[in-house]
């Protein structure tokens, strides 16, 4: 890889990972339309540690208040909002972990397409466009229950297709199940951490187990650019939605998916 191709595509990862725009599909396109060979399974490791870093250390302290309130919840303290937060949080990670394991190998060899991108990123920024306008908007993240957890999980299951996006599906059906658009989003940021971890740990087992040839430095500088610009994508993503919503967003998906199509039509 060049250090063009470095910094792009670890930027691209940085920013895309939590908008509603699609990652995986936004670090398929530059090898579809440039030419662009694969990054590598190293490289993606290292992209996906940077984003799991970032939100991480945005999300501190909840994530304190969480693990320690879930822990607590077997012994005397009982259940609390955050402990059950915990939980919904699991729930909603085990349909995404199971399915990606079935389906890994037929998304791989049939969905990683143009064409696929371009359908899916019209198809769900309309949902999410829906689920924004017609949303009713008035639950917490706190009013979250084992239902509306598990639905949401599987939701972002759905988001192994390429073109979805995780953080979009996860916000559409968090919108379209009645929470503010604040709630919505950071329920996706934390459903992130375990899914990303976990796809950080298949990935790092796949490595170490593959004859693979690692360039640390690459690595590296994968890993610090994508922490940056997912940090500053969290922290920036939260002001718009306030003052913009997600028309934004929605925008950009439909004038992407209709200019690939345009692109692959030519």
């Amino acid at each position: 890889m060049s250090i063009i191709e470095i910094i792009v595509l670890a930027l691209i990862q940085g920013f895309t990972e939590f908008l509603p725009i699609s990652s995986s599909a936004h670090l398929i396109l530059p090898s579809q339309i440039l030419g662009w060979e694969d990054q590598g399974l190293a490289f993606d490791v290292a992209v996906h540690v940077g984003t799991l870093i970032a939100v991480v250390i945005y999300f501190r302290k909840e994530v304190a208040d969480i693990l320690t309130a879930w822990f607590k919840s077997f012994g005397d303290q009982g259940t609390t909002d955050d402990s059950k937060l915990g939980w919904w949080i699991i729930l909603g990670t085990i349909p995404a972990a199971i399915l990606g394991l079935l389906l890994k190998d037929f998304i791989e060899l049939y969905l990683r397409s143009a064409w696929v991108i371009a359908t899916t990123t019209i198809v769900f920024g309309l949902l999410l466009w829906y689920a924004d306008a017609k949303g009713k908007q008035i639950k917490t993240i706190y009013q979250l229950n084992w239902k509306t957890a598990l639905i949401i999980g599987f939701a972002q299951a759905v988001a192994m297709i390429p073109g979805t996006s995780r953080s979009g599906i996860t916000m559409t059906a968090g919108l379209m199940l009645g929470m503010n658009k604040q709630s919505a989003a950071r329920f996706s940021f934390l459903l992130a951490i375990p899914i990303i971890s976990m796809m950080g740990l298949y990935y790092t087992v796949e490595l170490a187990l593959g004859d693979h040839v690692v360039d640390w430095s690459t690595l590296l500088l994968g890993v610090a650019l994508s922490f940056l610009s997912a940090y500053a994508c969290i922290f920036m993503f939260l002001k718009v939605i306030e003052q913009m919503g997600m028309l934004p967003f929605v925008i950009y998906r439909l004038l992407l998916g209709v200019g690939l199509i345009v692109f692959l039509t030519l």
